[in-house]
Protein backbone atom coordinates (compact mmCIF):
# COMPACT_ATOMS: atom_id res chain seq x y z
CA UNK A 1 0.00 0.00 0.00
CA UNK A 2 2.54 2.57 1.29
CA UNK A 3 4.52 1.46 -2.36
CA UNK A 4 1.30 2.45 -4.34
CA UNK A 5 0.80 5.87 -2.23
CA UNK A 6 4.98 6.40 -3.14
CA UNK A 7 3.91 5.44 -7.05
CA UNK A 8 0.95 7.95 -6.83
CA UNK A 9 3.13 11.20 -5.76
CA UNK A 10 5.89 10.28 -7.78
CA UNK A 11 3.40 10.49 -11.13
CA UNK A 12 1.67 13.37 -9.67
CA UNK A 13 4.20 15.15 -9.83
CA UNK A 14 5.41 15.11 -13.40
CA UNK A 15 4.88 18.29 -14.40
CA UNK A 16 7.42 19.31 -17.21
CA UNK A 17 6.21 22.74 -17.39
CA UNK A 18 2.80 21.70 -17.20
CA UNK A 19 0.17 21.25 -14.44
CA UNK A 20 0.91 18.51 -11.85
CA UNK A 21 -0.98 15.04 -12.73
CA UNK A 22 -4.12 14.46 -10.74
CA UNK A 23 -4.85 12.64 -8.20
CA UNK A 24 -7.46 10.54 -10.33
CA UNK A 25 -5.21 10.58 -13.41
CA UNK A 26 -2.23 9.38 -11.76
CA UNK A 27 -4.32 5.96 -10.09
CA UNK A 28 -5.90 5.92 -13.97
CA UNK A 29 -2.26 5.57 -15.34
CA UNK A 30 -0.63 3.65 -12.57
CA UNK A 31 -3.27 1.18 -12.69
CA UNK A 32 -3.23 0.72 -16.75
CA UNK A 33 -0.10 -0.35 -16.20
CA UNK A 34 -0.33 -2.43 -13.68
CA UNK A 35 1.06 -0.49 -10.30
CA UNK A 36 4.40 -0.13 -12.29
CA UNK A 37 5.97 3.12 -12.31
CA UNK A 38 7.80 3.01 -15.34
CA UNK A 39 5.09 1.92 -17.68
CA UNK A 40 2.45 4.35 -15.94
CA UNK A 41 5.10 7.00 -16.82
CA UNK A 42 4.78 6.00 -20.70
CA UNK A 43 0.68 5.98 -20.17
CA UNK A 44 0.58 9.53 -19.11
CA UNK A 45 2.79 11.15 -22.28
CA UNK A 46 1.03 9.10 -24.83
CA UNK A 47 -2.01 10.32 -23.70
CA UNK A 48 -1.14 14.08 -22.37
CA UNK A 49 1.76 14.64 -24.01
CA UNK A 50 2.69 16.29 -27.57
CA UNK A 51 3.05 12.57 -29.74
CA UNK A 52 6.47 12.60 -30.80
CA UNK A 53 7.36 13.36 -34.65
CA UNK A 54 6.85 10.98 -37.42
CA UNK A 55 9.21 10.93 -40.20
CA UNK A 56 6.67 10.60 -43.42
CA UNK A 57 9.03 8.96 -45.50
CA UNK A 58 10.24 6.45 -43.25
CA UNK A 59 6.79 5.58 -42.58
CA UNK A 60 5.97 4.75 -45.93
CA UNK A 61 9.13 2.73 -46.06
CA UNK A 62 7.54 0.48 -43.52
CA UNK A 63 4.38 0.12 -45.54
CA UNK A 64 5.89 -0.53 -48.62
CA UNK A 65 7.71 -3.37 -46.85
CA UNK A 66 4.33 -4.61 -46.04
CA UNK A 67 2.00 -3.87 -48.91
CA UNK A 68 0.52 -5.90 -50.82
CA UNK A 69 2.69 -6.05 -54.68
CA UNK A 70 -0.23 -6.00 -56.84
CA UNK A 71 -2.84 -4.06 -55.02
CA UNK A 72 -1.65 -0.55 -53.01
CA UNK A 73 -3.22 -2.27 -49.70
CA UNK A 74 -1.89 -4.13 -46.90
CA UNK A 75 -3.92 -7.41 -47.29
CA UNK A 76 -3.39 -10.70 -45.22
CA UNK A 77 0.22 -11.97 -46.24
CA UNK A 78 1.49 -8.38 -45.27
CA UNK A 79 -0.37 -8.64 -42.04
CA UNK A 80 1.44 -12.07 -41.09
CA UNK A 81 4.64 -10.39 -42.09
CA UNK A 82 4.26 -7.58 -39.63
CA UNK A 83 3.28 -9.61 -36.86
CA UNK A 84 6.50 -11.89 -37.32
CA UNK A 85 7.97 -9.17 -37.30
CA UNK A 86 6.52 -7.74 -34.06
CA UNK A 87 7.07 -11.03 -32.76
CA UNK A 88 2.89 -11.22 -32.02
CA UNK A 89 0.43 -13.85 -33.05
CA UNK A 90 -1.92 -12.35 -35.68
CA UNK A 91 -4.53 -13.78 -33.53
CA UNK A 92 -3.25 -11.28 -30.97
CA UNK A 93 -6.07 -8.74 -29.48
CA UNK A 94 -3.27 -6.23 -29.87
CA UNK A 95 -3.60 -6.14 -33.46
CA UNK A 96 -7.21 -4.90 -32.94
CA UNK A 97 -5.93 -2.21 -30.53
CA UNK A 98 -3.30 -1.36 -33.66
CA UNK A 99 -6.27 -1.73 -36.37
CA UNK A 100 -8.19 0.87 -33.65
CA UNK A 101 -5.45 3.05 -33.50
CA UNK A 102 -5.45 2.95 -37.42
CA UNK A 103 -9.16 3.29 -37.93
CA UNK A 104 -8.77 0.16 -40.10
CA UNK A 105 -12.50 -0.54 -41.93
CA UNK A 106 -12.06 -4.12 -42.42
CA UNK A 107 -10.08 -6.83 -40.30
CA UNK A 108 -6.77 -8.35 -42.59
CA UNK A 109 -6.82 -5.14 -44.32
CA UNK A 110 -4.91 -1.48 -44.31
CA UNK A 111 -5.21 0.79 -46.78
CA UNK A 112 -1.96 2.96 -47.58
CA UNK A 113 -4.02 6.13 -45.78
CA UNK A 114 -4.74 4.18 -42.95
CA UNK A 115 -1.17 2.35 -42.30
CA UNK A 116 0.94 5.81 -42.44
CA UNK A 117 -2.25 8.09 -40.99
CA UNK A 118 -1.81 5.64 -38.09
CA UNK A 119 1.19 5.39 -37.12
CA UNK A 120 1.49 9.40 -37.47
CA UNK A 121 -0.84 9.87 -35.24
CA UNK A 122 1.44 7.35 -33.00
CA UNK A 123 4.28 9.09 -33.89
CA UNK A 124 5.93 5.78 -35.35
CA UNK A 125 8.39 6.08 -38.05
CA UNK A 126 10.24 2.33 -37.41
CA UNK A 127 9.28 -1.06 -36.27
CA UNK A 128 11.16 -1.19 -33.41
CA UNK A 129 9.03 2.25 -32.04
CA UNK A 130 6.40 0.02 -32.90
CA UNK A 131 7.11 -3.02 -31.33
CA UNK A 132 8.03 -0.68 -27.89
CA UNK A 133 4.64 0.03 -28.40
CA UNK A 134 3.07 -2.98 -28.32
CA UNK A 135 2.47 -3.56 -24.63
CA UNK A 136 1.27 0.06 -24.24
CA UNK A 137 -2.00 -1.10 -26.18
CA UNK A 138 -2.28 -3.93 -24.18
CA UNK A 139 -3.14 -1.37 -21.67
CA UNK A 140 -5.53 0.44 -23.45
CA UNK A 141 -7.48 -2.63 -22.70
CA UNK A 142 -7.81 -1.99 -19.41
CA UNK A 143 -9.25 1.47 -19.69
CA UNK A 144 -12.64 1.25 -19.27
CA UNK A 145 -13.68 4.29 -22.29
CA UNK A 146 -10.68 2.69 -24.42
CA UNK A 147 -12.46 -0.52 -24.11
CA UNK A 148 -15.34 0.67 -25.08
CA UNK A 149 -14.10 2.09 -27.79
CA UNK A 150 -12.54 -0.92 -29.76
CA UNK A 151 -15.09 -3.30 -28.83
CA UNK A 152 -17.70 -1.02 -30.52
CA UNK A 153 -14.97 -0.56 -33.34
CA UNK A 154 -14.48 -4.22 -33.56
CA UNK A 155 -18.09 -4.82 -34.87
CA UNK A 156 -17.70 -3.26 -38.25
CA UNK A 157 -14.05 -3.93 -38.46
CA UNK A 158 -14.97 -7.44 -38.42
CA UNK A 159 -18.11 -7.95 -40.56
CA UNK A 160 -17.88 -8.89 -43.97
CA UNK A 161 -18.13 -5.47 -46.54
CA UNK A 162 -21.73 -4.90 -47.28
CA UNK A 163 -23.62 -6.34 -44.82
CA UNK A 164 -24.84 -5.30 -41.76
CA UNK A 165 -24.92 -8.07 -39.31
CA UNK A 166 -22.03 -9.86 -38.19
CA UNK A 167 -21.52 -13.82 -38.54
CA UNK A 168 -22.44 -15.51 -36.27
CA UNK A 169 -18.55 -17.42 -36.12
CA UNK A 170 -17.04 -14.07 -36.40
CA UNK A 171 -18.87 -12.75 -33.47
CA UNK A 172 -18.36 -15.56 -31.63
CA UNK A 173 -14.72 -15.46 -32.19
CA UNK A 174 -14.73 -11.70 -31.08
CA UNK A 175 -16.05 -11.88 -28.06
CA UNK A 176 -13.80 -14.79 -26.69
CA UNK A 177 -11.03 -12.72 -27.85
CA UNK A 178 -12.61 -9.43 -26.37
CA UNK A 179 -14.02 -11.02 -22.79
CA UNK A 180 -10.98 -12.87 -22.18
CA UNK A 181 -9.51 -9.15 -21.41
CA UNK A 182 -12.17 -8.28 -18.94
CA UNK A 183 -12.79 -11.63 -17.62
CA UNK A 184 -16.41 -12.05 -17.78
CA UNK A 185 -17.33 -15.28 -16.61
CA UNK A 186 -20.66 -16.03 -18.60
CA UNK A 187 -19.06 -15.52 -22.53
CA UNK A 188 -18.50 -19.39 -22.97
CA UNK A 189 -22.22 -20.10 -21.57
CA UNK A 190 -23.18 -17.14 -24.31
CA UNK A 191 -21.64 -18.27 -27.26
CA UNK A 192 -22.78 -21.92 -26.62
CA UNK A 193 -26.29 -20.76 -26.28
CA UNK A 194 -25.74 -19.40 -29.77
CA UNK A 195 -24.73 -22.18 -31.61
CA UNK A 196 -27.71 -23.92 -29.67
CA UNK A 197 -30.53 -21.75 -29.97
CA UNK A 198 -29.63 -19.13 -32.47
CA UNK A 199 -27.43 -20.21 -35.04
CA UNK A 200 -28.04 -16.50 -36.89
CA UNK A 201 -26.03 -13.32 -37.69
CA UNK A 202 -25.36 -10.49 -34.96
CA UNK A 203 -26.86 -7.57 -35.20
CA UNK A 204 -25.16 -4.45 -33.77
CA UNK A 205 -27.95 -3.51 -31.22
CA UNK A 206 -27.49 -7.22 -29.57
CA UNK A 207 -23.30 -6.30 -30.13
CA UNK A 208 -23.83 -3.48 -28.34
CA UNK A 209 -26.13 -4.30 -25.42
CA UNK A 210 -23.99 -7.59 -24.74
CA UNK A 211 -21.03 -5.25 -23.59
CA UNK A 212 -23.64 -3.43 -21.04
CA UNK A 213 -25.03 -6.65 -20.24
CA UNK A 214 -22.01 -7.88 -19.36
CA UNK A 215 -21.16 -4.64 -17.61
CA UNK A 216 -24.19 -4.00 -15.28
CA UNK A 217 -25.70 -7.79 -14.86
CA UNK A 218 -24.07 -9.74 -12.10
CA UNK A 219 -22.86 -12.90 -13.05
CA UNK A 220 -24.99 -15.04 -11.22
CA UNK A 221 -27.62 -12.68 -12.43
CA UNK A 222 -28.72 -11.27 -8.96
CA UNK A 223 -29.64 -7.79 -9.91
CA UNK A 224 -31.27 -8.67 -13.15
CA UNK A 225 -34.36 -7.09 -14.45
CA UNK A 226 -36.71 -9.06 -16.08
CA UNK A 227 -38.63 -5.76 -17.37
CA UNK A 228 -35.57 -3.99 -18.70
CA UNK A 229 -34.50 -2.77 -22.04
CA UNK A 230 -32.33 -6.06 -23.33
CA UNK A 231 -32.46 -7.64 -26.30
CA UNK A 232 -34.59 -10.27 -26.46
CA UNK A 233 -31.68 -12.48 -27.53
CA UNK A 234 -30.54 -11.47 -24.14
CA UNK A 235 -33.58 -12.51 -21.92
CA UNK A 236 -33.31 -15.63 -23.33
CA UNK A 237 -30.09 -16.04 -22.75
CA UNK A 238 -30.96 -15.79 -19.28
CA UNK A 239 -33.72 -18.59 -19.67
CA UNK A 240 -31.26 -20.52 -21.23
CA UNK A 241 -28.73 -19.78 -17.53
CA UNK A 242 -32.25 -20.77 -15.25
CA UNK A 243 -33.05 -23.41 -17.00
CA UNK A 244 -29.65 -25.37 -17.43
CA UNK A 245 -28.95 -24.80 -14.14
CA UNK A 246 -25.54 -22.92 -15.00
CA UNK A 247 -25.95 -20.09 -12.56
CA UNK A 248 -25.63 -22.36 -9.86
CA UNK A 249 -22.60 -24.57 -10.97
CA UNK A 250 -19.92 -22.92 -8.37
CA UNK A 251 -19.16 -19.38 -7.96
CA UNK A 252 -18.78 -16.97 -10.73
CA UNK A 253 -16.24 -13.97 -10.92
CA UNK A 254 -17.30 -10.74 -11.09
CA UNK A 255 -16.49 -8.12 -14.39
CA UNK A 256 -13.30 -7.00 -13.60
Amino acid sequence: MALRRGARFALRGVGLGRKALSEKAALQALKASNWHLEGAFDVFYSQTQVKPYADTRRVEELYNRYKDPYVDMILVDGITLLCNDLQVDPQDIVMLVLSWHMKAATMCEFSKEEFIGGLQALGIDSLEKLRDRIQLMRSELKDEQKFREIYGFAFGWAKEKGQKSLALDTAIGMWQLLFEAKHWPLVDHWCQFLQARHNKAISRDTWSQLLEFARMVDPMLSNYDAEGAWPYLIDEFVEYLNENGIIKKGHLNDWS
